[in-house]
């Protein structure tokens, strides 16, 4: 978020201390300041979360293959539709936030459903279950029902709620001439939040294989349950300090009702048509909720370009899986847990951004908004799937099964070629995600206004469904041999949306992101 020349901020500190001469420009003026006790409550909860939700779904693409049968097409199917329908509930939990609960509220009643879903999965990975119809039938039951809805429920509201918990506006530090900016601090809550999720993540990909490889599945999603459990008292135990925004009742109504007023009078106004709902007498909506739709439609315009994005982001489920088990590698490593180097690349990322990258350039007047960290982060992306379709065409290349298209290619045929060449494509993905997935949750939240934060934060997030839906699309022809077409493609087609995004949307990070 570009704090310089930005006349709020300075308004906002005259009046924090004081009056006075307004403070210095200069963005290295402005620092973030510490993550409030409530906040750190709910980023931790969304680790342990996020350890559940992961260390169980990492497992699902060879859970599918080697125990329940399923082919490889139709494994990378249900392994993307599963993501399909976890991020598109998120939508149905936001609503539920914003008109009726609240979001304290809701994330609590989702959190009861989600570990409905987890036992449920538990016990239809058991010996008995996965020998009859049940195993199946038991998966998908608790995978696109109850953790379904459980997971999305919270992941709609989540983020939004911990944003809530850093107090807005700028204040004076012990240092003179600098300023803590909340706005600052929101941007590193977000970064937090997302390293949270991260080694949430690389510690359920660690251990769920493992005990699944040394003992077995069902214990491996059991474990899933405590680390759930785990989630849910870290975030109960904060509940004393957390800041609880009241629902609105009928904020996407109001809406609805401005827009339609707007649109009626659109011919009187020269600039957006949402202006013609601008100083309304008698309405139930003020100026500031108008300027929070016309940002709100604007993070929508944005948000258009992301489902390709995500279409790429989760070859990390499956895809890149598939790959890594058509290539030599250690009898302790399976070809899911490359996950780790993904995570890693995140969670060392993470903190040298915040910390390094992104003050270095911004002390030597370089904007860094949103929408730039957005472009750079589809351009690892499209680095990642060019290095994957590369990659595939080298273990073409390798015998002993060369493209595996041949007669007599038996069950888990491997080429020469060491599976610790993925950790390039991995890293990649993983950087990707602090500049693309950390803006664009940042910028849903920071466009809305007060109270549509989780509507348009569960939009951003169900963008993913749309990538989803394509890699459903294409699961036909992600096997061998037609693979490396789709990952040339796929780099190709993000490429040229990246460069069209940036194009659009650039002007965008030099006006003011706050209502």
């Amino acid at each position: 978020m570009d704090v310089e020349k930005d006349s709020d901020s300075i308004s906002s500190a005259d009046a924090l201390v004081g009056g006075g001469a307004a403070p210095p420009a200069d963005l290295e003026r402005y620092v973030a300041g510490p993550l409030s006790a409530a906040a750190i409550f709910v980023i931790v909860a969304e680790a342990w979360e996020r350890c559940a939700y992961y260390g169980a779904g990492v497992m699902y693409t060879v859970y599918l293959e080697e125990v329940l049968g399923c082919g490889v097409s139709q494994t990378v199917a249900l392994v993307r539709a599963s993501q399909l329908v976890s991020f598109l509930t998120p939508v149905l939990g936001a609503v539920v936030a914003d008109q009726w609960l609240g979001r304290f509220t809701t994330i609590l009643a989702f959190a009861a459903i989600y570990p409905i879903g987890l036992v449920l999965q538990t016990v239809s990975s058991a010996p008995f279950a996965v020998r009859g119809p049940f195993g199946l039938a038991g998966f998908c039951v608790s995978v696109f029902v109850f953790i379904a809805l459980g997971a999305g429920g919270i992941k709609g509201n989540i983020s939004s709620f911990m944003a809530e918990q850093i107090e807005p506006g700028v204040r004076p530090t012990a240092t003179p001439g600098v300023y803590e900016d909340s706005r600052l601090t929101t941007e590193r809550g977000f970064h937090y939040y997302y390293l949270a999720i991260c080694v949430g993540t690389l510690l359920g990909i660690i251990v769920c294989p493992q005990i699944a490889a040394h003992s077995s599945y069902t214990l491996a999603y059991g474990v899933a349950i405590v680390f759930f459990a785990i989630a849910a008292a870290a975030f109960v135990g904060g509940t004393r300090r957390y800041t609880r925004a009241a629902p609105q009742g009928s904020a996407l109504v109001k809406a609805w009702r401005c827009g339609r007023y707007a649109w009626a009078r659109r011919r009187t106004v020269r600039g957006h048509w949402l202006d013609g709902a601008l100083g309304a007498q008698g309405q139930e909506w003020d100026d500031e909720f108008v300027r929070g739709l016309q940002s709100s439609l604007r993070a929508c315009k944005v948000f258009l370009f992301y489902p390709a994005y995500w279409m790429l982001d989760f070859n990390v489920a499956d895809t890149f899986i598939n790959q890594g088990l058509t290539m030599r590698r250690p009898h302790w490593l399976a070809p899911e847990q490359l996950n780790v180097v993904y995570n890693m690349a995140l969670i060392i990322g993470i903190p040298l951004v915040d910390h390094l990258v992104l003050p270095f350039v911004r002390r030597r007047g370089l904007r860094v908004g949103p929408i730039v960290r957005i472009a750079i982060g589809f351009g690892f992306n499209v680095a990642a799937l060019a290095y994957a379709a590369a990659l595939q065409k080298v273990i073409y290349t390798r015998g002993p099964y060369y493209d595996f298209s041949g007669p007599g290619v038996p069950a888990g045929a491997i080429n020469d070629i060491s599976i610790w060449h993925q950790t390039v494509p991995y890293t990649l993905v993983g950087i990707s995600e602090i500049f693309a997935s950390v803006a664009g949750l940042e910028y849903a939240f920071t466009q809305a206004p007060a109270e549509l934060r989780s509507t348009l934060s569960a939009l951003n997030l169900a963008t993913i469904c749309g990538g989803t839906l394509g890699g459903i699309i294409v699961a036909p022809w992600s096997k061998d041999p037609t693979i490396v077409y789709v990952f040339a493609a796929e780099a190709a087609i993000l490429g040229a949306l990246t460069i069209i995004f940036y194009m659009c949307f650039r002007h965008y990070d030099e006006e003011p992101n706050d209502k």
